[in-house]
């Protein structure tokens, strides 16, 4: 049973070896200051049993937290279907007004409402697609459909952004006449579609990547309309038609801008990147700091969706193995202070004079 956790992508990631010990701000609010007497504790009262197995490396420990906690996300199947319907509606009504109202403007905000359709579409159904149980081909079941959803919709958004910034450029060449009060009514509109599609995904938005891109696509939308508006009243007063294509670029560019940080952060899970919002230095130097553990390697974080956090560890261990209430100690630890919840721990006792064949860090 793995426990689906969630983690606020940051605006850094940390990538590569965990014995890289530069650390960044995150938002997860943890006291990373901890007793380990009660480490003690756990490991006094441990006993041995008969029913280990070795498995060539060591002991094997599943740690999957606390099961009780209710950190799945929500049901958002209706959300999405209410947003792509309403979306959908609105960008036909947007290109057929940018036509005949021959407003790039409209057009190119009609072109970037419609990748957030294809947008919604794609993390609509990569939501479906990671309650899919585990199978003997896809052993992490369908989980990594959200990461390639939020890849294929910043990649999307990016193409269509750069159509719409060429014919933009295009105009600035040859201005042409705009009808003002049509943009200025068709925007309006948008304003309040936009704004009222964001605030279905406003409860998500720190829960997962994609309800993240959702929200903030659609709250951007509501301001670009805003500008929109301002522009046509604008236009109408001082005849300005070369503002049309202006704002088109604008827009253009803050599409850009607002969607890197969504491209960066797929392709970096999409890498097995340690998410951002994860110290992996931190991380290390909690299990470093063990009772009884000497050396810890093969540490490996990275993220099995877009709401979901796995680790892999190697733990040398003095004495004997340690037992399950060890394991269980370091498991929900990972949980509480890193919210990492599908945790893979494995016992070295490093007493039989055979190293482990992954103890270098050069190999994976």
């Amino acid at each position: 049973m793995v426990v689906l956790i969630s983690y606020h992508s940051s605006k850094g990631n940390i990538l590569g070896d965990h014995h890289d010990h530069n650390t960044h701000d995150h938002s997860d609010d943890h006291d990373h200051k901890h007793d380990h007497d009660h480490h003690n504790d756990g490991h006094q009262h441990t006993q041995k049993t008969g029913s280990t197995h070795d498995h060539g490396h060591g002991h094997h420990d599943h740690g999957h937290g606390h099961h009780g906690h209710s950190h799945a996300p929500k049901d958002f199947g209706k959300v999405f279907f209410f947003g792509v319907m309403l979306n959908s509606g609105f960008v036909l009504a947007e290109f057929f007004f940018g036509i005949l109202s021959n407003s790039a403007a409209l057009l190119a905000d009609a072109g970037h409402n419609l990748s957030d359709v294809l947008g919604l579409v794609l993390a609509w159904g990569a939501s479906i697609l990671v309650k899919k149980q585990p199978s003997g081909r896809f052993t992490y079941g369908l989980r990594s459909t959200s990461i390639l959803a939020a890849l294929a919709n910043a990649v999307v958004l990016l193409v269509v952004t750069g159509g719409i910034a060429w014919e933009a450029i295009l105009r600035l060449q040859t201005p042409e006449h705009v009808t003002g009060m049509t943009v200025i009514i068709v925007a309006a509109v948008g304003v309040v579609i936009n704004l009222s599609t964001a605030l279905l995904f406003v409860s998500g938005r720190h829960d997962d990547l994609n309800l993240r891109a959702a929200f903030l696509h659609m709250a951007g939308d509501a301001a670009i309309s805003l500008g929109v508006v301002i522009a046509g009243f604008v236009m109408i007063y001082t005849g300005w038609d070369w503002l049309d294509p202006a704002v088109s670029l604008v827009i253009s560019l803050l599409v850009v801008v607002g969607t890197w940080g969504l491209l960066r952060d797929s392709i970096n899970l999409a890498l097995h990147a340690v998410p951002g919002n994860i110290n992996s230095a931190e991380v290390y130097a909690f299990l470093t700091e063990l009772t009884d553990v000497t050396e810890v390697h093969d540490l490996h974080i990275w993220g099995m969706s877009t709401t979901e956090v796995a680790l892999t560890a190697h733990l040398v261990v003095s004495g004997s193995y340690p037992g399950d209430a060890f394991r269980k100690m370091v498991t929900d630890e990972l949980l509480k202070r890193f919210k990492i919840g599908h945790a893979t721990v494995q016992i070295e006792l490093n007493d039989s004079g055979i190293p482990c064949d992954l103890a270098s860090p050069d190999v994976v």
